[in-house]
Order: C-alpha cells, then structure tokens, then sequence
C-alpha cells in the first residue's frame, strides 16, 4: 500500500492480490483451507436481499478500501494509546500477523480470517497451512512476522493466485493505495479487528452464540464503525468493497 511508514521500502514485496473472492479462495484452498469454506462478495450491507445471497454463517470479513488520510489519522491516534502487543501460545485470544511484506496487506488479511474461530477448525492437517499454523502459535509477533517472510510456501501460494483475476497485476514495485482489514468472530465470541500495520489485534466487542461476523452488531462493531468515522472525518471518497468467508452454495 502506498506510504506505509511500517514497511521501509527496503523489504520484500508481493505482486498486490487482485480485490477478488475467486482468487482469494484459490490462495486459501491452495494453502490447505477446506472447499467447504470460501469467499463471497458482499454487495450491501443494509438490503436484506442482497444479504441473503451471502452463506451464512459468516466467520470473518474482509474489508479493503482505499487509505486516506482520516484513517491514517484514526489508525495512528488509536495506536499511540496501545502498547506493542506481544501475545503468543495456546492461551493466545487470537492469531495476528504483523505486516512485513510489502503489498501483502490482502494476504495477511486473508491469513487472519481463516487462521481463527470457526474457520481454523477447516484447515486440512497436514497441509502447509496447519504447519504454518502450528510453527507460528508459540512464536512472538516480530518471530511470527519472519516465519511469514520467510515462508516458501505462501510466497509460491500468493504468486500463483496474483496471476489470476480479471485485471492486470501490478507489479510487486508498484504502490498500491488499497488497503485490507479483517473483521473476524474468534473462538471467544468477540469480534476482532486484525490489520498487519496495528499495534496488535483490537477487540471491538462481544458476540451473541448466534451472531456471525455479518450481524447487525457485528457490522456496528466494525464495518460501520469505519465507514462513520470516515465521514465524521471528513472523507468524501468512501469506496470500500466486502467479501465474507463462509460456506459455498452447491
């Protein structure tokens, strides 16, 4: 993403992954995620209509829009107030990823979706994604981050899924002013907010048994929360797009 001071230009980048469910279930399925989950456009977050064409339950969203500089300036006034999160092991709430690749905000988002809640429970054993999974859990975040660099698999994984999509790719060089956050229901009932370029995973509030991550409340606690803060602060481009992680229709 273009300008961002947590990734010095000097890091490795990714070719940006195209804004896509078809390829963002590639690179998950591919990885070691089952078919049995997979992404899926969400078109409106008010018409009940378009919502019924969305699986449900829905275990995560994936929120991308363009950076600006009212989020810029929400991000760095909320962070300023956090400490640096240092969580690992068993006991951890929830698997976050810091960013230190550049361009992989769309990877690490989609990692943060299938890596917690009901979505873990369907990575395949065995696969390059459980062992991932399982070599990061009792890792630090700056230890975890290097796993990821470093990681052969996700880099030939996320190569192949950026060569498909109905748009050219930019190249790996290029800055790209989109940006991925993800919004996920954990294993303890509470949505949180993952993004590689916080400080740690934000918790935004708990969730009823029977409230996924495209609830009412669910979307007050996140989506909506951004959006109104985009236009409190000013923002007149308020682009974004949403995909759900969920079931697939036969």
């Amino acid at each position: 993403m273009a300008e961002n001071p947590d990734v010095p230009h000097n890091k490795k980048a990714f070719v940006p992954l195209e804004n896509n469910p078809e390829v963002m279930s590639h690179l998950v399925h591919q990885l070691g995620l089952s078919p049995t989950l997979g992404f899926t456009d969400v078109f409106s977050i008010d018409e009940p209509d378009l919502l019924a064409l969305v699986p449900r339950p829905s275990h995560a969203l994936l929120l991308v829009f363009p950076v600006s500089k009212t989020y810029e300036a929400s991000r760095i006034a909320e962070d300023s107030n956090l400490p640096e999160y240092t969580g690992s092991g068993a006991q951890e709430p929830i698997t976050w990823f810091k960013q230190t690749i550049r361009n992989a905000c769309g990877l690490i988002g989609l990692l943060h979706a299938v890596s917690n809640g009901e979505a873990r429970k369907h990575v395949i054993p065995g696969s390059d994604l459980e062992v991932l999974l399982k070599q990061a859990e009792d890792l630090g975040p700056e230890a975890r981050a290097d796993l990821l660099y470093e990681s052969k698999a996700l880099e030939s994984a996320h190569a192949d899924a950026a060569k498909l999509g109905d748009t050219r790719a930019p190249e790996a060089e290029d800055d790209v002013d989109l940006h991925f956050v993800a919004f996920v229901k954990g294993g303890d009932g509470r949505l949180w907010e993952l993004d590689g370029r916080r400080r740690g995973p934000l918790e935004r509030g708990a969730l009823a048994e029977d409230e996924d991550a495209l609830s009412e409340r669910a979307l007050e606690l996140g989506v909506r929360r951004f959006l109104d803060g985009e236009a409190k602060g000013g923002n007149p481009d308020l682009r974004f797009s949403l995909v759900s992680l969920g079931g697939v229709f036969d």
